[in-house]
């Protein structure tokens, strides 16, 4: 008789632990992304014989762009603990303004299939000669600012944020916001050499 009540009672037992347990909720956690340690926002200015200063940076390395014909006064600024790179493009303006303006409205543009939006924040700065447009570029798209300036005579300047990483508008977005006031204050402090 002994035996018969233990193998009742086990399986009696096995129902009430299971019947309990399934009472409570279970809540998967979301995906979580790493906290990312920003540095204290401290900027140089650009030392060069280019035709053109502005504001970059210290905790990105400026560096030359090699490789391409025109590209003496095209710069990176690179920030390798992030895996992110400004492209910065130098040109003078030779009667080919409206050229140079719709190449980087279509590179801009070329994002839209992934793009959720696209905004563009006119910059006139009309004591420093400088006008151009910042295009904020929203979604999982390759870059999400670029942007042009020029003194509408004869200096043409655009450039790009891009990451080594795959497009994750989520995951980007701490450095999308903390490199985008990069972005704006480098292009803020551009001026022309006379």
């Amino acid at each position: 008789m002994t035996t018969m009540k233990i193998s009742v009672a086990i399986p009696a037992l096995a129902l009430v632990f299971l019947a309990v347990s399934c009472k409570q909720d279970y809540t998967p956690k979301p995906r979580g992304y790493f906290r990312i340690e920003f540095p204290e926002k401290k900027y140089s200015a650009l030392e060069s014989d280019c035709p053109f200063v502005f504001d970059y940076p210290q905790y990105g390395t400026l560096e030359k762009a090699v490789g391409f014909p025109a590209a003496n006064c095209w710069y990176n600024i690179v920030f390798p603990a992030y895996k992110a790179k400004i492209h910065l493009t130098y040109k003078p303006i030779n009667n080919n303004l409206a050229q140079y303006i719709e190449d980087i409205h279509s590179i801009a543009y070329k994002h839209v299939i992934k793009a959720d939006d696209i905004t563009e924040n006119t910059i006139i700065d009309p004591l420093n000669h400088v006008y151009g447009i910042v295009y904020g570029i929203s979604g999982n798209t390759a870059s999400s600012i670029n942007f042009f300036v020029t003194d509408s005579s004869n200096h043409f300047l655009s450039g790009a944020l891009y990451f080594a990483s795959v497009p994750n508008a989520d995951s980007l977005k701490p450095c999308l916001l903390f490199f985008g006031d990069d972005v704006i204050h480098l292009v803020k402090s551009v001026k022309w050499k006379l």
